[in-house]
Formats: C-alpha cells, structure tokens, sequence
C-alpha cells in the first residue's frame, strides 16, 4: 500500500511538472491557443489602468463595471466638476471580478462615493474573460491565485501557469509599454478610454430575459455589504443601451426591482431618451455625444443634496 501510494505521488509530481512545461511550450510556439488566453495589454487598456491604480489614492468617485464603465465615465467631465475620480472599469468585468479589485484596491482610493454600472449582463457571465485580462495585466499575487481557483476553469488555470512563467522568466508586466493611442482608443488619465466617434446602425433583435447566475449574485451582495461597512456612499446605475436592445428584455422591470433592494439605483435607459443613431457607437456603448449627456445626468444627481429633488429626479424623464 505504501508502495502504491509513493508511485502515485512521483506519478502527479511527474504528470504536473509535465503539464506545465508543455503549457509554457504551447504558450511560447503554438499560434492555437484555445484554452490559453494570456494578452498582456489587451483591448481596453487594462495593462494602463491597473498600473496606474497602483499610484491612486484617496478619489471621490470610484466608478466600477464592465466595458460601460471604462467606456460610459469620462473622468475629465468629473475633473471639470470638481471631483478626482478614478475608472476601474475592465472588459466584461462582472461582480466575482468586481469584487476582487474592491478588495485589493478600496482602502488605498478611498473613495466618498462609489458608482456601479449594474448592467444586468453582467450577472449573466461566467467571468472568465475578465479573470483572463486581470491574470494578464496585474502582477499575480495570493489573491489571484484564489481568484483562479474560485473561477475553477481550465482556460483559467492554464492561462495562470503561463503568465506566472512569463512573468518570472521573461519580467512581462515590468518592461511591457503601452500606448495611450491605439487604434480607435485613447486612454485618460483616471481610467477612462475615449474612442473615435463612430455611430450605430440600426439592427434588429429577437424578444429575450436577463438571465442571472447564484454566484454573481452573490459576489454582488459581497460587494455591497463591502461597501456600506465603510460608510461609502453607493450608487447604482444602468448605462444606457440602444433602445431597441432594451426594449427586446422582456424582464427589465424585475431586475430593477432586485436592484433597488440594495440602495439608490437609476436605470438611464428609463430616465433618458437618447437616438440611437446619433448618442451610440454600438448597440451596448455610447458614443462621445451620449457620454457628455449621461455624464452631465450623472452630475445632477451627484450635486444634489435635497433627497426630494432627487426622488422627483427619477420620477421624471429626460429627453433630448
């Protein structure tokens, strides 16, 4: 018995160490990649965004989410109104991530108030997209390694050898530069990125439901508890969609009614009346025209300090 169990002992230690040499091989040589994503600097600037959060201390608006977010929060709209903010918006970042990055990150930016974009596809993802950028953009440390195994999915857990392998071997993270300028994209100072204005054309979609997963759910409510514990003011907020998109959601109302169970939430594709053709680049993200309004509705609610004013607000719609 003992035999076997020292046999198969040598047998794991020897199928591991395997696995991870034919991983760094496969990640180095293979141009198929299907079940290894690592792209240091990836679409959205993450690379330059979390590097930058490492320097950033003490904001009044942290603004969390999704691509709406590092898409839909112009910092410099919020600089001009008096407020140091920060954007910590990453590709398809959904409440496990969220949840995260509020855990390393919410002590040192100390934030007064926190705005999070609760697009409720978010709550439908597994994550995996988003784990991927993080594993590929930020340093690896204790906290991401129990990320990994929270998402437990084998794209995941490769991807996390090879980037521990680049990162210890080749010092990635440390000499990679990015560009604020690339493509269409124009990272800001504070997290944001401006695109090339472009406009949406129309297209048509089926009738559907928000679908939501337990486990977002419940990182979400993490999320929230996190956050009232240190007194931090939290807005909830539904960026704006095409209204066609929106109107395909057969279940809109139900998901606000879920979100107003955990503070102050306004759902912007109810409160403002935006053409589709000229405020949206695409049928998910504004474009600069839509920005400077949503932003500008933004403020309005964070300048107002009579709590009436606010609930006449939400009650009314705006339109442009």
């Amino acid at each position: 018995m003992f035999k076997f169990i020292k046999y198969l002992l040598l047998f794991l230690l020897y199928s591991s160490a395997l696995y991870i040499i034919l991983i760094i091989i496969w990640g180095d040589f293979s141009p198929i990649k299907e079940n290894l994503n690592y792209k240091i600097g990836a679409g959205g600037h993450a690379f330059t965004r979390l590097k930058e959060l490492n320097n950033t201390k003490d904001v009044d608006i942290l603004f969390l989410g999704s691509s709406h977010t590092y898409l839909g929060f112009d910092t410099r709209i919020f600089r001009e109104a008096g407020y140091k903010s920060f954007n910590l918006g990453t590709n398809s970042q959904t409440p496990i991530q969220t949840e995260f990055l509020l855990s390393k990150y919410l002590d040192s930016l100390n934030p007064e108030i926190v705005i999070f974009d609760v697009c409720p596809l978010i709550f439908s993802l597994d994550g995996i997209e988003s784990t991927l950028e993080i594993i590929s953009n930020r340093i690896i440390d204790l906290e991401t390694v129990k990320l990994v195994f929270k998402q437990n999915h084998l794209k995941v857990y490769n991807t996390l050898i090879y980037a521990l392998y680049r990162e210890t071997i080749h010092n990635d993270k440390s000499e990679y530069i990015e560009y604020k300028k690339r493509d269409m994209d124009t990272y800001v100072y504070g997290g944001f990125v401006e695109k090339e204005i472009k406009f949406y054309e129309q297209e048509s979609f089926k009738k559907q439901n928000w679908k939501y997963r337990k486990e977002q759910l419940k990182s979400f409510q993490n999320i929230v508890k996190m956050i009232n514990k240190k007194n931090i003011e939290l807005i909830l907020v539904q960026t704006p969609i095409v209204s066609d998109l929106y109107k395909s959601y057969t279940n809109n109302l139900e998901f606000d009614n879920e979100m107003r169970k955990y503070g102050n939430y306004y759902n912007f594709n109810e409160l403002i009346q935006l053409l589709d053709s000229v405020h949206f680049s695409d049928n998910n993200h504004l474009n600069k025209n839509g920005i400077n309004i949503f932003n500008k509705e933004i403020l309005k609610i964070l300048n107002q300090s009579d709590s009436v004013t606010i609930n006449k607000m939400v009650n009314s719609h705006f339109i442009y």
